[in-house]
């Protein structure tokens, strides 16, 4: 165990501290690892756990983003959003070098790793997965976020009207990668920024977003179609929740378009971009009219995320295979918000 990332008595200590169980951590799992955020799972007196931390290389957001997330388990704990449940929360850095929480761990599976055979096996389950999936962020974006104690969680004011000035200074900052080609690399990039500008919704009804909202991020349940829970909440703010259902838009497999991309086979029976969008209509108050606005609009933050791998790798910062990889993800978020703006 000498590169567990945890300091085990340490947390052993903090854990007596809360009156949470007695003795010894026992059966110790790293759930992830690598450069993402840490999941250790193991259990005290008979009751399992899930940690959640930063990764070992904290940038200089880390400890704040993890308390963040708690704050936001927290606060979503007794709605109806299906979410991890969040135990306890240890927002100082003393205790193990990083902030970090503990959850309940999630009965359920990643779809993008892997479809059990009850959910491989028939196109009615998945297609009802794809509504489940709507569901859960129509329920987040129902959530009164001022009723839940989040009213200085984010900026509010001028949201819509920020977004685009905001990722065009990101993706200026990586002309620092001198090998990088630049936004020149990207079609229609000042095009789709133009669009943007020009048809933005005049108004939106502030709500949390989890602002990453995409298969990669959700459990099923095992035994059936419904979301388990809605996981990975770092981006999560207070903004306009329709930009999560653009988000989903974004990074749903077109018709005819291998869904390797997602990485959930088989794919056949999930429902189109559109039956999504026709599902969640009737589940929120909020005005859809603009619907197109926020699919481009998350094409247009998510390529321009995905472009700084790619610059950071032209300079060697990060492995060539990524970069090219990401690059080729960024051109097909603005091929298909050109598709869409045509």
């Amino acid at each position: 165990m000498g590169d567990m990332p945890v300091d085990l008595l340490a947390l052993a200590r903090w854990l007596d501290s809360q009156g949470l169980g007695e003795g010894p951590l026992e059966e110790v799992t790293l759930l992830g690892g690598g450069t993402q955020n840490i999941l250790l799972r193991f259990s005290r007196a008979g009751r399992t756990y899930v940690l959640r931390r930063p990764p070992p290389h904290l940038r200089k957001n880390s400890n704040e983003t993890m308390r963040r997330e708690a704050r936001m388990l927290s606060a979503i704990a007794d709605t109806d959003v299906p979410h991890p449940r969040l135990i306890a929360a240890c927002p100082e850095e003393d205790v193990i070098g990083a902030a970090f929480y503990l959850m309940e761990p999630i009965d359920g599976f990643n779809p993008t790793v892997g479809l059990p055979a009850l959910h491989a096996s028939d196109p009615a389950i998945r297609r009802r997965m794809g509504f489940s999936l709507v569901e859960g962020i129509a329920k987040l974006g129902a959530v009164d976020y001022e009723k839940v104690g989040l009213g200085d969680f984010g900026k509010v004011d001028n949201y819509l009207e920020r977004q685009v000035a905001r990722w065009q200074a990101q993706l200026e900052s990586y002309r620092e990668f001198t090998s990088w080609p630049g936004p020149e690399g990207i079609p229609g990039v000042a095009r789709v920024a133009r669009w943007l500008e020009e048809n933005r919704p005049e108004s939106f009804a502030p709500g949390i977003i989890h602002g990453d909202y995409h298969l990669a991020n959700v459990m099923f349940r095992h035994d059936g179609p419904e979301l388990a829970a809605i996981v990975d909440w770092e981006l999560t703010t207070i903004g306009d929740p329709l930009l999560d259902l653009g988000w989903l838009l974004a990074t749903w497999p077109q018709e005819g378009a291998a869904a390797g991309a997602v990485g959930v086979q088989p794919w056949d029976g999930f429902p189109s971009a559109d039956e999504l969008v026709e599902h969640y209509r009737p589940l929120t108050s909020r005005d859809m009219s603009h619907i197109e606005w926020y699919g481009v609009l998350a094409c247009y933050k998510l390529g321009i995320i995905l472009e700084g791998t790619h610059a950071r790798a032209c300079e060697g910062k990060a492995p060539k295979e990524t970069g090219d990889k990401l690059h080729a993800s960024t051109v097909g978020l603005f091929e298909r918000a050109l598709r869409w703006i045509a």
